[in-house]
This record gives structure tokens, C-alpha cells and sequence, in this order.
């Protein structure tokens, strides 16, 4: 993928799709995107059967955004910070964290790395330079911006990334941390994932702005539109992008078109808002068989090939989310560790009180529902 250098503060209108004459990545990294997106695909199956079935309390899939994880980070170096939204699991999985971990932290078992803090889906991984997720609009954004600051203050030419909703360009964070990271150039890629819903509200009626990615303009940042259905492109671009910021000439606003195929949420209802056949066309342009179309054709995957994957990928699936399922959850004691150096008194009173009536809150553990 080739992209001008060109004047920063120009948007590209048109949908940037994958060039056959840009840089490819190796058979081997073709093989692990795939892999990836179909596990991505199979969890989101997984997760949402368990928490239908009373297991788990929430969870958050990426069905049909698979690409624009899978692409991203891809492109990225290892040491590149990111601050993710809610959709992004893809990125500790392919930097190396196993799935039981995340299975672990959506059961909010004892071997969770929060200990059951945060809700499911709020994946934190700091050994893999991917910060804790945050349910409140936005904040991540500003966390981005001054990651690279810090990246540019220190003399290195690492990158900061963050994701973000179509919803998030109309928060107050969007607009601050583009000020900043525009103003003194700051090596930062803003991915903003449009799959035209903030929750229920579709994206033209959230916005006058006619592409999301024209919003980088007024602050001089790189605004590029891709098509993030199609992995390969949103892997070309963000390599051109991240490479751009490495060599000091600033930070790039990604608009990554897609579209959610799956309600936002499970406590979401998303058949009182979609139009009836809307999602018809979307279907049709699902990352994962349009991908595996690609590497068939290219000779990089056989079918046998894909039946055996897929096979695994299910397999790794369920055996993660089982072992998380037998695993205790966390002491009570763990309640208050992790927030004060020193515990409150009144803190530490209350969860004296708490041990002492533990017997009749007892609950029963996720482990006595059979799979």
C-alpha cells in the first residue's frame, strides 16, 4: 500500500481498498491472521452462548469487525502501545496471550490478572503493552495521545494506537486528544472503527459530518477512509500510516468502514433499531470468508486446510472457556487489593463485616453449571 505523503491535513474521500502491487505480508502471516480471525469468530460464539446460559454476566463480540483487529496489529510492532475500546481481543492473542487468559478474565475466575475487577470483555494485558479496557466513551483516546507524546519525548519511534466507535468522534476526548497529538505531531494512529452504530443510534444521525475521518482535518492529522472488511487493506494502510509517524511527520486518523453483525452488546436488543434486510449487504462482505476466498485462490490455504482449522480453532475455544469455568473464583480478600497502598480503616471494616457473613452470601460457583 502506497499512500501520498502529501499534505496532512487532507482527508481521502475515497474507500481505500487492498492495493495487489503493495506489501504483502509473508504466507506464514497470512495464515495467522486467518487463524486468528476465525478463533476471534468461534469466541464470540462461545461467549455468547455462556452468557445466554447464565455462566458469564455480559459479553461483547466482534462479529464482522474481525479485520480491523486482525489488520491492525499486524502492521504493528510489539512494543507499540495500545489503548483499546471494548471489540479488540484480537490484539494480546496475536501478540502472544493464550485464550484461557481471556477465558479467565471474562468468568472473573482466580486467575484473572484483575481478579475479577473489571466487567467481561475488559481485558488487560500490560506485559503486551495493551492497557485495560474502559467502558466510559472515549477516555482511551487521550490515553493514545499522550503515549506518544511520551514516545516523542523520549526519542523513540514507537507508536501509540487506540480504537474507538463512530459514537466516540462526537466526545469531548476525541476532540482533545486530536488537538494535541495535531499540534505537536505526536506518532499516534487513531482507528476509528466505524460499524455505524453507537449502540442503537446509526451513525448519520450522530454526526453532519459526511465521513468520520474528515473530523481529523480541522486538526492537521493524516485522514485516511479504508475499507475494514477487507484485512489486507487495513493491513497496508496502517503499515504506511505507522511508518509515516515513525519518521516524524505525525499522527493519522483511520476510519475503518465496517459493520457490527451482532447486537452492541448481550443486554442489547438490536431488532428495535436495524432496518429490516439493512444487514443483507454486510453479510455478503464478511472479513472472514473474503479473506479465505483470497488465500485459496493465491494457493496459501487449501480447503482440507480450512476444515482442519476450524476444527482446532472450536476445540481451543471450549477447553479455554472450560478450564476458566473449574477454576475458584477470587478470595473475597481481593475485593480491596490493587486500589489503596495502605487499606482505609472503613474500607477494611467493611470487608470485615462481609468475611463474617460469607457463609449466607455464599453463591454457587460458575463450575456447579454443567457445559
Amino acid at each position: 500500500m502506497t499512500v501520498s505523503a502529501s499534505s496532512q491535513t487532507q482527508s481521502t474521500q475515497a474507500l481505500i481498498g487492498f492495493d495487489p502491487q503493495g506489501e504483502m505480508p509473508s504466507n506464514e502471516v497470512l495464515l495467522k491472521m486467518y487463524t486468528l480471525m476465525l478463533t476471534l469468530r468461534f469466541w464470540d460464539e462461545r461467549s455468547l452462548k455462556l452468557q445466554r446460559s447464565g455462566r458469564i454476566s455480559f459479553c461483547v463480540t466482534t462479529k464482522g469487525e474481525e479485520a480491523t483487529q486482525v489488520g491492525t496489529v499486524a502492521a504493528l510492532r510489539a512494543t507499540d502501545w495500545v489503548f483499546p475500546a471494548y471489540r479488540q481481543p484480537g490484539i494480546p492473542l496475536w501478540r502472544g496471550a493464550n485464550l484461557e487468559s481471556l477465558a479467565h478474565q471474562i468468568f472473573g475466575s482466580a486467575k484473572d490478572v484483575s481478579l475479577g475487577h473489571q466487567m467481561p470483555n475488559h481485558y488487560s494485558f500490560h506485559h503486551l503493552y495493551y492497557a485495560s479496557v474502559s467502558s466510559v466513551i472515549g477516555t482511551q483516546i487521550v490515553h493514545a495521545s499522550g503515549a506518544a507524546l511520551a514516545a516523542q519525548a523520549k526519542g523513540t519511534d514507537d507508536v501509540a494506537v487506540t480504537y474507538f466507535g463512530d459514537g466516540s468522534t462526537s466526545a469531548n476526548d476525541f476532540h482533545s486528544a486530536l488537538t494535541v497529538a495535531g499540534a505537536k505531531k505526536a506518532p499516534a494512529l487513531f482507528f476509528c472503527v466505524n460499524n455505524h452504530y453507537a449502540i442503537s443510534l446509526h451513525v448519520s444521525q450522530q454526526t453532519g459530518a459526511k465521513y468520520l475521518a474528515d473530523k481529523g482535518v480541522g486538526y492537521g492529522v493524516k485522514a485516511l477512509r479504508v475499507d475494514g472488511n477487507d484485512v489486507l487493506a487495513v493491513y497496508q494502510t496502517t503499515l504506511a500510516m505507522a511508518e509515516r509517524a515513525r519518521r516524524g511527520e505525525g499522527p493519522a486518523l483511520l476510519e475503518l468502514v465496517t459493520y457490527r453483525l451482532n447486537p452492541h452488546s448481550s443486554s442489547d436488543d438490536d431488532a428495535r433499531y436495524r432496518l429490516k434486510g439493512e444487514m443483507d449487504g454486510w453479510i455478503d462482505k464478511d472479513p472472514i470468508p473474503r479473506f479465505e476466498a483470497f488465500l485459496l485462490e493465491k494457493g496459501v490455504l487449501s480447503l482440507p486446510q480450512v476444515d482442519a482449522l476450524k476444527i482446532q480453532v472450536e476445540a481451543d475455544v471450549l477447553e479455554a472457556t472450560k478450564i476458566a469455568q473449574e477454576t475458584p473464583l477470587p478470595d473475597w480478600q481481593t475485593l480491596i487489593e490493587g486500589v489503596y497502598a495502605e487499606i482505609p480503616a472503613t474500607l477494611q471494616a467493611d470487608l470485615d463485616d462481609l468475611l463474617a457473613h460469607e457463609q449466607g452470601l455464599s453463591l454457587p460457583h460458575p463450575g456447579a453449571f454443567p457445559l
